[in-house]
Protein backbone atom coordinates (compact mmCIF):
# COMPACT_ATOMS: atom_id res chain seq x y z
CA UNK A 1 0.00 0.00 0.00
CA UNK A 2 2.70 2.64 0.89
CA UNK A 3 4.44 1.76 -3.05
CA UNK A 4 0.87 2.38 -4.38
CA UNK A 5 0.14 5.29 -2.59
CA UNK A 6 3.39 6.81 -3.12
CA UNK A 7 3.21 6.05 -7.29
CA UNK A 8 -0.19 7.88 -6.73
CA UNK A 9 1.30 10.65 -4.82
CA UNK A 10 4.13 10.91 -7.79
CA UNK A 11 1.90 10.56 -10.50
CA UNK A 12 -0.37 13.58 -9.35
CA UNK A 13 2.57 15.41 -8.96
CA UNK A 14 3.83 14.98 -12.53
CA UNK A 15 0.40 16.22 -13.65
CA UNK A 16 0.51 19.13 -11.78
CA UNK A 17 3.47 20.12 -13.61
CA UNK A 18 4.14 20.95 -17.47
CA UNK A 19 7.41 19.78 -18.73
CA UNK A 20 9.72 20.81 -21.81
CA UNK A 21 10.52 18.13 -24.48
CA UNK A 22 14.05 17.44 -23.35
CA UNK A 23 12.70 17.22 -19.73
CA UNK A 24 10.46 14.27 -21.24
CA UNK A 25 13.29 12.46 -22.96
CA UNK A 26 15.39 12.60 -19.82
CA UNK A 27 12.68 10.96 -17.86
CA UNK A 28 13.08 8.34 -20.76
CA UNK A 29 16.03 7.81 -20.16
CA UNK A 30 17.03 8.07 -16.42
CA UNK A 31 13.24 8.43 -14.96
CA UNK A 32 11.37 5.93 -12.43
CA UNK A 33 8.45 3.51 -13.81
CA UNK A 34 5.77 6.68 -13.83
CA UNK A 35 7.98 8.91 -14.51
CA UNK A 36 8.71 6.57 -18.27
CA UNK A 37 5.43 6.26 -18.62
CA UNK A 38 4.41 9.44 -18.20
CA UNK A 39 6.96 10.57 -20.47
CA UNK A 40 5.81 8.17 -22.96
CA UNK A 41 2.32 9.38 -22.95
CA UNK A 42 3.14 12.68 -23.23
CA UNK A 43 5.83 13.16 -25.87
CA UNK A 44 4.73 14.77 -28.74
CA UNK A 45 7.07 14.11 -31.14
CA UNK A 46 10.75 12.81 -31.54
CA UNK A 47 13.45 15.34 -33.32
CA UNK A 48 15.62 12.93 -34.31
CA UNK A 49 16.47 9.13 -34.67
CA UNK A 50 18.71 9.22 -31.29
CA UNK A 51 15.22 9.97 -29.34
CA UNK A 52 13.42 7.29 -31.45
CA UNK A 53 15.58 5.07 -30.41
CA UNK A 54 15.49 5.89 -26.50
CA UNK A 55 11.68 5.80 -26.91
CA UNK A 56 11.87 2.05 -28.52
CA UNK A 57 14.38 1.20 -25.56
CA UNK A 58 11.34 1.51 -23.50
CA UNK A 59 8.96 -1.14 -25.37
CA UNK A 60 11.38 -3.89 -24.06
CA UNK A 61 12.74 -5.56 -20.85
CA UNK A 62 10.98 -2.61 -18.80
CA UNK A 63 8.23 -2.84 -16.61
CA UNK A 64 4.51 -3.29 -18.46
CA UNK A 65 3.57 -0.12 -17.78
CA UNK A 66 5.83 1.78 -19.04
CA UNK A 67 6.17 -0.77 -22.40
CA UNK A 68 2.11 -0.38 -23.29
CA UNK A 69 2.42 3.32 -22.49
CA UNK A 70 5.66 3.39 -24.84
CA UNK A 71 3.64 1.05 -27.93
CA UNK A 72 0.95 3.33 -27.37
CA UNK A 73 2.62 6.44 -28.54
CA UNK A 74 5.45 4.66 -30.80
CA UNK A 75 2.27 3.16 -33.00
CA UNK A 76 1.66 6.81 -32.93
CA UNK A 77 4.96 8.67 -34.20
CA UNK A 78 5.76 5.88 -36.51
CA UNK A 79 2.63 6.83 -38.50
CA UNK A 80 3.51 10.47 -38.73
CA UNK A 81 7.44 10.25 -38.82
CA UNK A 82 8.20 6.97 -39.87
CA UNK A 83 11.66 8.08 -41.30
CA UNK A 84 13.24 8.37 -37.52
CA UNK A 85 12.33 4.95 -36.37
CA UNK A 86 13.86 3.80 -39.71
CA UNK A 87 17.07 2.96 -37.76
CA UNK A 88 18.71 -0.92 -37.35
CA UNK A 89 19.26 -0.89 -34.29
CA UNK A 90 15.52 -0.77 -33.55
CA UNK A 91 14.82 -3.69 -35.92
CA UNK A 92 15.31 -6.65 -33.04
CA UNK A 93 13.22 -4.02 -30.78
CA UNK A 94 10.24 -4.12 -32.93
CA UNK A 95 10.60 -8.03 -33.30
CA UNK A 96 10.70 -8.69 -29.83
CA UNK A 97 7.87 -6.84 -28.83
CA UNK A 98 5.93 -8.52 -31.51
CA UNK A 99 6.02 -11.36 -28.82
CA UNK A 100 5.80 -9.44 -25.89
CA UNK A 101 3.64 -10.87 -23.11
CA UNK A 102 1.02 -8.33 -22.78
CA UNK A 103 -1.20 -8.85 -26.11
CA UNK A 104 -1.58 -4.88 -26.03
CA UNK A 105 1.78 -4.50 -26.59
CA UNK A 106 2.26 -7.28 -29.27
CA UNK A 107 -1.23 -5.80 -31.73
CA UNK A 108 0.16 -1.81 -31.61
CA UNK A 109 3.97 -3.64 -32.17
CA UNK A 110 2.56 -5.04 -35.55
CA UNK A 111 0.72 -1.62 -36.08
CA UNK A 112 3.75 -0.15 -35.57
CA UNK A 113 6.24 -2.27 -38.14
CA UNK A 114 3.16 -2.01 -40.78
CA UNK A 115 4.17 1.63 -40.34
CA UNK A 116 7.55 0.50 -41.59
CA UNK A 117 6.49 -1.51 -44.08
CA UNK A 118 7.95 0.88 -46.62
CA UNK A 119 11.43 0.36 -45.86
CA UNK A 120 12.25 -2.98 -47.24
CA UNK A 121 15.14 -3.63 -45.80
CA UNK A 122 13.46 -3.11 -42.13
CA UNK A 123 10.10 -5.41 -43.88
CA UNK A 124 12.31 -8.42 -44.31
CA UNK A 125 14.34 -8.61 -41.56
CA UNK A 126 10.98 -7.92 -39.41
CA UNK A 127 9.09 -11.14 -41.86
CA UNK A 128 12.41 -13.58 -41.21
CA UNK A 129 12.14 -12.71 -38.14
CA UNK A 130 8.50 -13.70 -37.00
CA UNK A 131 9.50 -16.75 -39.10
CA UNK A 132 12.23 -18.03 -37.25
CA UNK A 133 10.02 -17.16 -33.95
CA UNK A 134 7.51 -19.14 -35.14
CA UNK A 135 10.15 -22.21 -36.26
CA UNK A 136 11.33 -22.05 -33.05
CA UNK A 137 8.26 -22.26 -30.83
CA UNK A 138 7.04 -25.50 -33.04
CA UNK A 139 10.43 -27.01 -32.56
CA UNK A 140 9.79 -26.24 -28.41
CA UNK A 141 6.29 -27.65 -28.62
CA UNK A 142 7.49 -31.00 -30.75
CA UNK A 143 9.72 -31.60 -27.34
CA UNK A 144 6.97 -31.21 -24.81
CA UNK A 145 5.95 -34.37 -23.08
CA UNK A 146 2.54 -34.85 -21.17
CA UNK A 147 3.76 -34.14 -18.49
CA UNK A 148 4.51 -30.40 -19.15
CA UNK A 149 2.59 -28.11 -18.00
CA UNK A 150 0.40 -26.35 -19.80
CA UNK A 151 1.29 -22.99 -19.84
CA UNK A 152 4.83 -24.22 -21.20
CA UNK A 153 2.46 -24.90 -24.40
CA UNK A 154 0.49 -22.00 -24.16
CA UNK A 155 3.59 -19.54 -24.28
CA UNK A 156 4.72 -21.10 -27.50
CA UNK A 157 1.37 -20.46 -29.01
CA UNK A 158 1.35 -16.93 -27.91
CA UNK A 159 3.94 -16.36 -29.66
CA UNK A 160 2.85 -17.99 -32.63
CA UNK A 161 -0.47 -16.58 -32.89
CA UNK A 162 0.83 -13.12 -32.73
CA UNK A 163 3.96 -13.79 -35.37
CA UNK A 164 1.19 -15.09 -37.78
CA UNK A 165 -1.19 -12.11 -37.06
CA UNK A 166 2.25 -10.12 -38.50
CA UNK A 167 2.80 -12.14 -41.45
CA UNK A 168 -1.07 -11.48 -42.07
CA UNK A 169 0.56 -7.70 -43.32
CA UNK A 170 3.90 -8.73 -44.27
CA UNK A 171 3.67 -12.27 -45.89
CA UNK A 172 4.91 -10.73 -49.30
CA UNK A 173 8.40 -10.34 -48.00
CA UNK A 174 8.16 -14.20 -47.04
CA UNK A 175 10.02 -16.83 -48.90
CA UNK A 176 6.93 -18.53 -49.87
CA UNK A 177 8.61 -22.25 -49.26
CA UNK A 178 8.94 -21.19 -45.69
CA UNK A 179 5.94 -19.56 -45.52
CA UNK A 180 3.99 -22.65 -47.33
CA UNK A 181 5.63 -24.83 -44.69
CA UNK A 182 4.94 -22.81 -41.51
CA UNK A 183 1.01 -22.48 -42.65
CA UNK A 184 0.89 -26.27 -42.90
CA UNK A 185 2.49 -27.47 -39.35
CA UNK A 186 0.16 -24.34 -38.18
CA UNK A 187 -2.87 -25.31 -38.96
CA UNK A 188 -2.29 -28.51 -37.24
CA UNK A 189 -2.28 -27.16 -33.70
CA UNK A 190 -5.43 -27.39 -31.96
CA UNK A 191 -5.83 -23.59 -30.73
CA UNK A 192 -8.21 -22.63 -33.14
CA UNK A 193 -6.96 -19.05 -32.86
CA UNK A 194 -3.88 -20.36 -34.75
CA UNK A 195 -5.85 -21.96 -37.49
CA UNK A 196 -7.94 -18.76 -38.12
CA UNK A 197 -4.67 -16.78 -38.71
CA UNK A 198 -3.47 -19.44 -41.01
CA UNK A 199 -6.94 -19.00 -43.17
CA UNK A 200 -6.34 -15.48 -43.00
CA UNK A 201 -2.76 -15.91 -44.75
CA UNK A 202 -4.52 -18.22 -47.37
CA UNK A 203 -6.91 -15.70 -48.07
CA UNK A 204 -4.29 -13.07 -48.49
CA UNK A 205 -1.71 -15.04 -50.66
CA UNK A 206 -1.87 -17.14 -53.89
CA UNK A 207 -0.46 -20.91 -52.93
CA UNK A 208 -0.45 -23.59 -55.71
CA UNK A 209 0.52 -26.07 -53.23
CA UNK A 210 -1.85 -25.79 -50.70
CA UNK A 211 -4.98 -25.97 -52.36
CA UNK A 212 -5.55 -28.95 -49.89
CA UNK A 213 -4.82 -27.40 -46.69
CA UNK A 214 -6.99 -24.26 -48.21
CA UNK A 215 -10.19 -26.99 -48.35
CA UNK A 216 -9.72 -28.85 -45.10
CA UNK A 217 -9.28 -25.26 -43.27
CA UNK A 218 -12.72 -24.40 -45.10
CA UNK A 219 -13.86 -27.67 -43.35
CA UNK A 220 -12.45 -26.83 -40.26
CA UNK A 221 -14.40 -27.92 -36.88
CA UNK A 222 -14.31 -24.08 -35.78
CA UNK A 223 -16.95 -21.72 -37.08
CA UNK A 224 -14.18 -18.93 -37.04
CA UNK A 225 -11.46 -20.90 -39.04
CA UNK A 226 -14.53 -21.74 -41.74
CA UNK A 227 -15.63 -18.43 -41.70
CA UNK A 228 -12.76 -16.51 -43.54
CA UNK A 229 -13.02 -18.04 -46.32
CA UNK A 230 -17.14 -16.92 -46.83
CA UNK A 231 -16.13 -14.22 -48.57
CA UNK A 232 -13.16 -15.74 -50.11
Amino acid sequence: MQNLTENYNNALNLLDKEFSHQELISFLENGSVIERQFASLNLKKVQNKEEAHLLLNNLVGVDGKIREATALKVNELTSETPELFFDERNFELFLNATIDIDSNVCRLAILSALNLKQFKEFSNFYTNGVIEVINSALDEISKFTFRDKKYKINKQIFKIYWCLEALIYFSDFADKNLLENILTKCSELPEYTVREKCAKILCKTNFDNLNDLKNRLKADENYYVRNIFVNH
